[in-house]
Order: C-alpha cells, then sequence, then structure tokens
C-alpha cells in the first residue's frame, strides 16, 4: 500500500477542527504539529495525556511526521506508568492537564503559532507504526497491540462509508476520551479521513455535551455510549438537533435508541468493535439486531470461540462476545463472556479487578462480581474480607490499582467469602450479599 496522506481535506484553508468555537484549517493543523514535532523530547514513544482533542490530534499528527509512536493504555496510574517504561524505556508524556506523569519523562504541551501560511499535507507510509494500544488481558498485564497507518485509514474509510457521510463535511462532538480506541477512531481519525472537523471539547455531563453540540455548524455527528446517552435523555428533553449519532462500547437497548432518535431527530448508528481488532461492523439498532462487516472484513469459527480477519484487522483475532452468523456479511450478538465488565466506555475483567483487590495488605479474600440489580451501568461491586481494615481505605487503596471506573459500588466488607466446596463463588450467594448491604444501609 502506498503513503497516504494526513487529511482528506482539499484545501489548506478546510476547516480540520473546532476549538473555542474558531475553526483551525488544515493548513494551521499541518504547521502546529511540525512546531510541536520540533519541541518534543528525544524519546522515540509517547503518550498523549491531552484532554483538549485538538491538542491530542496535533501530538499524533506530530508523532507521524516525526516518526514517533504512540502509546495508548486504556487507563494511567502509577502502575501503568511503571509498565509503560519497562515496555519502551524512552516514553514521555505529553500533556495539557494537572495529571501526574507518575515519574515519566514530562513535556508540557506549548503555546501554537500564529501567521500559518500554506502547508503541504504529510504523506505517512502505510506500514509506519502509529501506536501500540494496551488491554489488560486475561493476566492483568497490559498487553500491547500494534496499529498501523494504513490500517488504520482502511478503517476510518470503511467506517465513514458505513455511517452514511458521503461527501459532507461533519463537525464531529464526542463524548468519550481521545485515548480510547473508539474516541480515537471515531472522534480523532473519522474526521481527519473523512474531510470533516473534530471538536476539540470533551463534554461529559449532558448540559455541557448540549452546550458544545449547539455550538457547532451543522451537519453535525456526535459521537456516544450508551452510559452517556442514556444520563442525557434522562435530565434533557430538547437537546440540540443532531445529523447523525454514533454509539459503541456496549450494546444499546432498541428503546433507548428510539428515544435518542426521536430526542434529536436523527438516525442512529451502532459502531461494533474492540481495542485489539478495531471497529468491525455497524447497524441501525431501530431497524435491526443484526450487524453489517466493514468491508473486507470477515468472521469465522474456531474451536469454542469466533475470531476476526481480514481487511483492516491487523491480525486474526478473537472475539469477546459469541456471535450468531447471518451471512457472510452480517452477524447477530448472542451474549458476551461472562467475565467482561465494559463500564462508559472501558474494558476490564472481573478477575483482573479481583486479584488488584487481593494484593491490598489486609485483604485475606475478596471477589468484584456484578451485581444484578436491573441497571444496565454494569458498574460491579466486591466482597472483601480485611479484618481491622474499612471499606473507604480498600477503595482508596484501589483508586491506585486500577481505572476509577471500575471502583466497586458497593466494597463490601464481610467475615468470610460463601465460597463452596470447591473454592468457588457462586453468583447467587454474592447477590444474596449485595441485597443484603442494601437493606441494612436502607435502615
Amino acid at each position: 500500500m502506498p503513503a497516504l496522506p494526513l487529511f482528506a481535506h482539499p484545501s489548506p484553508d478546510s476547516i480540520v477542527a473546532w476549538r473555542h468555537g474558531r475553526p483551525v484549517t488544515r493548513s494551521s493543523f499541518v504547521a502546529h504539529a511540525r512546531a510541536l514535532a520540533d519541541t518534543l523530547p528525544a524519546g522515540r514513544h509517547y503518550l498523549a495525556l491531552c484532554r483538549d482533542r485538538y491538542h491530542f490530534a496535533v501530538c499524533l499528527a506530530a508523532g507521524l511526521v516525526s516518526g514517533r509512536i504512540g502509546l495508548m493504555p486504556s487507563t494511567f496510574n502509577a502502575a501503568v506508568a511503571a509498565q509503560l517504561a519497562e515496555f519502551a524505556d524512552d516514553c514521555f508524556v505529553v500533556t495539557d492537564g494537572d495529571g501526574a506523569p507518575h515519574g515519566l519523562p514530562e513535556l508540557r504541551f506549548p503555546e501554537l503559532p500564529h501567521g500559518i501560511g500554506d502547508e503541504d499535507v504529510p504523506a505517512i507510509d502505510a506500514d509506519q507504526t502509529v501506536a501500540w494500544v494496551f488491554t489488560s488481558g486475561s493476566t492483568g498485564q497490559p498487553v500491547p497491540h500494534r496499529k498501523h497507518w494504513g490500517n488504520l485509514v482502511r478503517n476510518v474509510r470503511g467506517e465513514a462509508e458505513q455511517l452514511g457521510l458521503g461527501d459532507s463535511a461533519f463537525a464531529i462532538l464526542g463524548t468519550v476520551p481521545a485515548q480510547h480506541m473508539y474516541g480515537f477512531e471515531s472522534t480523532v481519525m473519522l474526521p481527519l479521513q473523512s474531510g470533516g472537523a473534530l471538536a476539540a471539547a470533551h463534554p461529559f455531563f449532558p448540559a455541557e455535551v448540549c452546550a458544545a453540540l449547539a455550538a457547532l455548524p451543522r451537519p453535525r455527528l456526535l459521537v456516544t455510549t450508551p452510559f452517556h446517552l442514556g444520563n442525557l435523555l434522562a435530565v434533557e428533553a430538547s437537546p440540540p438537533t443532531a445529523d447523525l449519532l454514533v454509539s459503541a462500547t456496549a450494546p444499546l437497548e432498541p428503546a433507548l435508541a428510539a428515544r435518542a432518535e426521536a430526542t434529536f431527530g436523527c438516525p442512529l448508528l451502532e459502531v461494533y468493535g474492540s481495542t485489539e481488532t478495531s471497529q468491525l461492523a455497524t447497524r441501525r439498532t431501530t431497524r435491526s439486531d443484526a450487524w453489517r462487516l466493514f468491508p473486507g472484513v470477515s468472521l469465522d469459527r474456531r474451536d469454542d470461540a469466533w475470531w476476526a480477519s481480514g481487511g483492516h484487522v491487523e491480525q486474526p483475532m478473537p472475539l469477546a462476545d459469541i456471535v450468531e452468523a447471518v451471512d457472510a456479511r452480517h452477524f447477530r450478538l448472542v451474549g458476551r463472556n461472562a467475565d467482561l465488565v465494559n463500564v462508559a466506555g472501558k474494558r476490564s475483567s472481573l478477575a483482573f479487578l479481583s486479584r488488584q483487590l487481593l494484593t491490598i495488605d489486609g485483604v485475606v479474600d475478596g471477589a468484584f462480581f456484578l451485581p444484578d440489580d436491573g441497571s444496565q451501568l454494569g458498574r460491579p461491586a466486591a466482597l472483601a474480607v480485611a479484618p481491622g481494615r474499612s471499606a473507604a481505605q480498600l477503595t482508596g487503596e484501589l483508586r491506585l490499582r486500577i481505572d476509577p471506573v471500575f471502583l466497586p459500588r458497593p466494597l463490601i466488607i464481610v467475615d468470610a467469602l460463601p465460597r463452596n466446596a470447591t473454592g468457588k463463588l457462586p453468583r447467587d450467594a454474592c447477590q444474596a450479599l449485595y441485597r443484603q448491604h442494601l437493606g441494612e444501609q436502607g435502615q
């Protein structure tokens, strides 16, 4: 595959981003990227801890033009920083916030230059490594997955086709972070490769999302999750009109999808994929429960698992889900592997979370589990045997080990875990303790 351009935007004056209510042109973006590339430390690996999505995109482009490689862990804390340093001892952090670099060399995002002239669009070799993205894996140790420029471009061009963007230059706003694979693909790479404009804002609360969306020109696209969408619709009866909604990270209930389409006045499409495989399929939830695969991607069954391969998929990878094939290009989701936890667009496993709990001093036994309380948020709870320690103390220790979205709600201190004769922890026994705890809290 030949070298591929950084942008699909046709002219130097094409709008690539919206930041603080102002447009950023293609020529300005290229100049910003080249200026940042000139100030980067000598290391070849970088971690872009930028809340401003435009800053993240500039880091991406600066890395590409200077031959550097991004590191994209699913979360960032002291333990992850140590693991990244072991993986790439030359790595450094580029940040525009107050988050601690946890011992890694740090570069504060510099002031962007003004007075920009025309710049040629950089062409990036298709085989160039863009990033290593990390998943926790079955052991809890970060597992790196390489992402090449050519496959990323093929991926998001396929997404643009699946979403029906056509020649329209959408302004694209995301409630998901750029460092998350879904956010990286759909809020950074997609606008760059579809001729659209990324929104620098990273709104979270419903009022913030509505204000940021209303500030963008039409056509405009909101990239979100069931978690964020449900929260927004619960408090905002009349959000700004959108032209397209995109949701991912967990299957969306048809009723919520229908309500979202009616409220925003536009179609909603879901995207299915994973960090390992990148995006694989889309569906219009209000019209079908079947997913349509991206161009060139195929699924095949091997033993007890389904594998994705072809197209932009870097290498054949097993799915974390159980699927049912409809035909060569369509499938249905039957269920998720029981151990998988997915909260607000981030993925972990009950086994990994439980292991982190057991590493805390004073914890004799413990386990995470998913409460059966009718909630669709997927938040885990935990049981712990820890004489002399409080739930607040253990939660504070966990905060240093895991992403805050997976902190147990609640963490219940018990005298002993209800393990059976084989040492297993029956799900119904966990549910009984959970219900008992809620009853006691309600007294």
